[in-house]
């Protein structure tokens, strides 16, 4: 494919430029280069807060969406892209959200997981098109993510999307971006340049990832995937999450071990419903109980 050239009066993003303290970073001790990195990642962190007041906006308005069955969509390319579908994936296991209800998007697709696929950042028409084929709608959710907030993919699968209705959240790590406009909510979380000019996988990446976290487990607990600070829609894949739903239920019910090892065999591995079975209600009971409460266990034992 033909790579289009940009501009050379194009100003590149601020996580692309260079910083002339590091020109010599190859001569350093190690202890003193290693020393810099970790600063640089703790820095990165500290960028998340000023973007506390735009998530908590993003958290607002995602919500009543989710409750009405909507989905979400994490989107974008390269590092960012890969950081925002284990963000989406784990979602799966720990919450238990529905895998019906997640859409991931990476530019270059499944291929891009693994190596760079050409020109796939740059193909907007890609993105219009995941976005039409998987029918974006105003329940959903959709997350953009880009370090340099002007991936082409990435831009355009928000603008069609916010289109169709859907909300759209774009988090970028440069100002003044493209993302930033195309999304309805953008959330800025400034890294400056990295230590090695435009490796964004460091700070760019590591802020990325903790603005992510803390966007989707927010959500996930507004919506009621957790109970007293336990993760009680977790699926039981493995022997250590047999072992840590057995200590789940005996910790918030005190209960005994037979006791939550027969409560979990009669919820069929239902983690919420065999509290409720351990508090004295019958399978059925607590399902009805759970669908009527929107599966939200504290609504359900709020006399308790």
């Amino acid at each position: 494919m033909t790579q289009q050239v940009p501009s050379a009066s194009t100003d590149p993003a601020k996580t692309e430029t260079s910083d002339s303290r590091y020109e010599a970073l190859d001569l350093w001790p190690t202890s003193t280069l290693l020393d810099v990195l970790l600063e640089s990642q703790l820095g990165a962190v500290a960028s998340v807060k000023t973007a506390l007041p735009g998530m908590e906006d993003a958290i607002t308005a995602a919500l009543p969406r989710l409750q009405r069955g909507g989905r979400l969509f994490y989107v974008g390319a390269g590092t960012s892209g890969r950081i925002g579908l284990q963000d989406g994936v784990e979602l799966i296991p720990t919450y238990g959200w529905p895998e019906d209800r997640l859409v991931l998007l990476l530019a270059g697709g499944n291929a891009a997981l693994f190596q760079p696929v050409e020109g796939a950042e740059d193909d907007e028409e890609a993105a219009r098109t995941a976005i039409i084929a998987h029918n974006a709608g105003p329940d959903d959710v959709v997350i953009g993510v880009a370090a340099s907030g002007g991936t082409p993919y990435t831009c355009a699968a928000l603008s069609c999307a916010r289109a169709a209705g859907s909300l759209t959240i774009g988090l970028s790590c440069s100002p003044h971006t493209r993302l930033l406009r195309d999304a309805e909510l953008g959330l800025l979380i400034e890294t400056g340049p990295e230590v090695v000019a435009g490796s964004t996988r460091m700070k760019a990446g590591t802020a990325q990832k903790v603005a992510l976290n803390m966007l989707s487990t927010a959500l996930m607990i507004r919506l009621g995937h957790t109970w007293r600070g336990q993760m009680v829609d977790m699926k039981i894949v493995n022997a250590k999450l047999v072992r840590r739903a057995h200590r789940m239920v005996q910790q918030l019910t005190d209960c005994t071990e037979a006791e939550a090892s027969t409560a979990l065999e009669k919820a069929e591995g239902s983690i919420k419903l065999a509290i409720l079975v351990c508090f004295g209600f019958s399978p059925e009971e607590g399902r009805t109980l759970l669908a009527e409460h929107a599966g939200n266990l504290r609504s359900v034992l709020k006399n308790r």
